[in-house]
C-alpha cells in the first residue's frame, strides 16, 4: 500500500472517532513515547499516529468553534467576547 493510500485510510479511521476518543488515543501515544521503551522505527510510527491524532483533534475543535459562531450569530454579525480571565491568588 502506498504512503498516500495509507494516509487516507488512517484519516478515514480517525474521522470516525469522537473528540474524546482522539484525546484518549493521543494520551496513550504520548505515554508510549515518553516511556522510551519502544524501538526507533516503532517510535516513529507512533509519533506519526500522534501527529495524525493531533491534527484530527485540531480539526474537530475548529469545527466546534465554527458551529458556536453560527449559533451566536445575529443580525449584527457574530457576537464574541473574550473568556473571563482567571486570576491567581498571587496577583
Amino acid at each position: 500500500m502506498a504512503k498516500a493510500e495509507r494516509s487516507n485510510v488512517v484519516e478515514d479511521e480517525l474521522g470516525k472517532l469522537s473528540f474524546e476518543e482522539i484525546l484518549g488515543r493521543l494520551s496513550v501515544v504520548v505515554g508510549e513515547l515518553e516511556d522510551g521503551e519502544i524501538p526507533l522505527e516503532q517510535a516513529l510510527r507512533t509519533f506519526e499516529q500522534g501527529i495524525a491524532l493531533s491534527r484530527m483533534g485540531g480539526k474537530r475543535l475548529d469545527e466546534a468553534e465554527r458551529r458556536i459562531e453560527v449559533l451566536l450569530r445575529d443580525e449584527n454579525g457574530v457576537q464574541t467576547r473574550p473568556l473571563a480571565q482567571e486570576t491567581s491568588d498571587d496577583e
